[in-house]
């Protein structure tokens, strides 16, 4: 086991430097980041204009600038902000609101997605599966923007109606000096919105990985020898049914970084979303370099968890 942990290590890190070479050329390619400044009117003076390209080492070769970039980046070290940010320290705060954010979600829509899924497969083409079919078809189609907004008025319709704060709908709390449970309140709305369809669509991949394991020899076995349905299916089917579904949960985890850019706009959250569409808007090419290299790092990451966690499931992939 050790040595097939070993491999996948091996791979990852090949895997990350590629990752950052090529955002970092993508961002080198896409324009000035001293655009902004040097469209002002009046115009900055020149030596103000070399000095910053100076502290931003725009004026060095690509390759060289590239190397010092990844040297900084191993030891902490973002890079000079134009907007006179330290990265360091907003990165700290923020990645933590927004990994509270993430967390939250892949732990309920994976929970969320197993319950679905099961049922669905166990009540095939019953009632009961075409009723959670419609409420998952329903939740893949419904944008997260758009869902925000609905749970936003629901909520501040409820808190009119008990005269009272249940749900909060502005802000994550962390900023605000909550802590503790309290800082739920915050939470649900924006995990809920978050969760909609990324669980919808894992629930799909249970159900489809649960019918076939349903039709498993050992499944037949594990009956004819005496064990019930719903015993059978917690000691041999789940274990196996989930082994692509971990795959699909590393795999998905780009796309709720990506949702929860929006989750976060739409309820003003201050966390990465927020410092990214900042750094956007302004140009501040080494704040985009250390959110993107960040999460590709985390989704590499948890690619190699999972890798290593198929080891578990599946005995057989570890020995191979």
């Amino acid at each position: 086991m050790l040595r097939y942990i070993a491999r996948r290590v091996a791979i990852a890190i090949p895997m990350l430097l590629v990752a950052s070479f090529a955002m970092f050329s993508l961002i080198a390619l896409s324009g000035d980041p001293l655009a902004q400044i040097k469209a002002t009117d009046p115009p900055p003076p020149p030596s103000s204009i070399k000095s910053l390209e100076h502290q931003l080492g725009l004026d060095k070769p690509f390759l060289i600038r590239y190397v010092l970039w990844l040297i900084g980046f191993v030891h902490g070290d973002f890079g000079q902000s134009i907007q006179n940010i330290d990265i360091s320290s907003q990165l700290a705060s923020r990645l933590g609101t927004s990994m509270r954010l993430i967390i939250g979600a892949i732990v309920l829509a994976a929970v969320l997605a197993i319950l679905v899924g099961v049922v669905s497969a166990l009540r095939q083409y019953g009632s009961l599966d075409n009723v959670l079919s419609i409420i998952v078809f329903v939740a893949l189609a419904v944008p997260v923007f758009w869902l925000g907004a609905l749970l936003k008025n629901w909520a501040v319709s409820l808190n009119e109606s008990v005269g009272a704060t249940i749900f909060y709908t502005v802000g994550d709390g962390a900023h605000s000096g909550v802590t503790g449970i309290a800082i739920l309140g915050f939470m649900i709305l924006p995990v809920i919105a978050l969760t909609a369809n990324i669980f919808a669509s894992w629930s799909r991949y249970v159900r489809a990985s649960m019918i076939e394991v349903l039709d498993a020899d050992y499944m037949k076995l594990a009956r004819a020898k005496g064990l019930r349905k719903y015993q059978a299916v917690w000691r041999h089917g789940l274990r196996n049914a989930l082994v692509p579904f971990v795959t699909i949960v590393a795999l998905d985890f780009s796309s709720l970084v990506g949702g929860a850019v929006v989750t976060e706009t739409v309820f003003q959250w201050r966390g990465m979303g927020d410092f990214l569409l900042s750094a956007i808007r302004n140009l501040d090419v080494n704040i985009i370099m250390a959110w993107l290299m960040i999460f590709a790092s985390a989704t590499i990451l948890l690619n190699l968890l999972a890798d290593i966690v198929y080891g578990f499931l599946d005995p057989r992939i570890s020995h191979s």
